[in-house]
């Protein structure tokens, strides 16, 4: 069956009869399931998701459509009010998402066949995402050169304004169909088969809604290459139409926000950036060096105490786990309790524990239960993070009762 949808892909609204409609469910993430109906109607302007494609987004007489699939030769329309077999409907497409899908499917079609014929290298598979899609072409690599020539084919066919237009073929063994790119029909196809041409430039099977000529894409542009999922292959990356244009707004405005930060123009912004991450890491490297200091002067300072507990509790809201290692390293007491930790209160953070092997390992479950957080033993230590690092108070406590019953007279230092 070809829909109403594909035969014209410009209707914004449409009047049709449903034909069933029977309770069912549907999943919008792993737990999360929703109560509803599936509508079948006699046609539909609503695309059901196909050929790399998503599904559209609408109403039927002001219900909103949450998903479109096909099953078979049917569109089914998934929403939460019942609709009654033979009621007649009007429907509305949500138009910027379908015509941004027009563009980025049209688009995706005319980047294909203009790299296969310059460059003789398929495209294997696609992807249109939010924002950017790609085609998976089969090559190691594509250069910068290579990407421009590219780019400027494309676009100067969009300029030329070449037709988009598709072909219905009753038989899906039809001879002429042997002509059209073709990576094989889906095992439940029913129906005529349909051809997109890209006049002169292009022949190839596809479900999808497209422009009727590339003039509708306004432009193309290339962004980026990376490797492939596939062994000797690269993703090519682009947006058209109005994505480049809200691309380009995305750019602007991450380019004032960093002449602020980086206190300089876009021209300077790569030097600048590569100064301030420079500095970061010296500096970084810095404040590890007197965290280890900070953590040896607390263990001399603990050590030198003329009566000492037999437990040590401590933390530094400046700290990491490098910190606490080597705060316990220092101390090098296997009999000494001990409880460390280290982040701020209202944010994650690192706990250690030390000491006596058969006390850690029974307290310190209950230490991350208190601090909401994941941890385990190994090596004579206990370590995890925390979520919740204001309630170390009440970890200390829970330490300070443990030590009492250690030789050691406990006394508050």
């Amino acid at each position: 069956m070809s829909f109403a949808c594909q035969k014209n892909s410009y209707l914004k609204e449409f009047d049709t009869v449903v034909k069933s409609c029977v309770q069912s469910e549907l999943k919008t993430g792993k737990k999360d399931v929703v109560q509803g109906f599936e509508v079948i109607l006699e046609d539909t302007i609503l695309f059901p998701e196909g050929g790399g494609q998503p599904d559209d987004r609408g109403t039927i007489n002001e219900v909103p459509v949450l998903r479109v699939t096909r099953r078979g030769a049917e569109a089914v329309h998934f929403v939460t009010k019942a609709i009654e077999a033979g009621t007649s409907v009007h429907m509305v497409v949500d138009w910027v998402r379908r015509f941004d899908h027009m563009q980025q499917h049209s688009g995706q079609h005319l980047i294909t066949a203009v790299t296969e014929t310059l460059y003789g290298w398929p495209t294997t598979t696609w992807n249109l995402g939010e924002k950017t899609s790609f085609i998976e072409l089969d090559t190691p690599k594509m250069t910068e050169e290579q990407m421009q020539t590219l780019e400027s084919e494309i676009n100067k066919t969009i300029r030329q304004g070449v037709k988009v237009f598709p072909t219905l073929y009753e038989n899906k063994d039809d001879p002429a169909l042997a002509e059209a790119r073709c990576r094989g029909l889906p095992d439940d196809h029913e129906g005529p088969v349909r051809v997109l041409a890209i006049e002169g430039i292009d022949s190839c099977l596809c479900c999808g809604t497209h422009v009727t000529n590339v003039t509708d894409l306004q432009v193309v542009k290339l962004l980026l290459t990376e490797k492939g999922k596939r062994k000797n292959s690269i993703n090519l990356h682009f947006v058209c139409g109005d994505r480049v244009l809200q691309y380009l707004g995305r750019a602007v405005q991450v380019e004032r926000s960093l002449n602020v930060l980086l206190k300089g123009p876009l021209e300077q912004h790569f030097e600048l950036a590569e100064k301030a991450v420079k500095g970061y890491k010296n500096s970084n490297k810095t404040v590890q060096n007197l965290l280890r200091d900070v953590a040896s002067l607390e263990a001399e300072k603990f050590r030198n105490q003329s009566d000492k507990p037999p437990y040590f509790i401590c933390h530094r809201k400046e700290g990491d786990i490098d910190f606490l290692n080597t705060l316990i390293k220092e101390l090098n007491d296997e009999s000494l309790l001990t409880l460390a930790t280290a982040g701020e209160d209202k944010a994650p953070g690192f706990v250690m524990m030390s000491g006596p092997e058969e006390m850690v390992k029974d307290l310190g479950p209950k230490i991350m239960e208190l601090l909401e957080g994941k941890g385990g033993f190994s090596k004579g230590r206990y370590q995890g993070k925390a979520n919740k690092l204001q309630n170390r108070t009440k970890a200390a406590q829970l330490v300070q009762e443990a030590a009492k019953t250690l030789k050691q007279t406990p006394s508050e230092p």
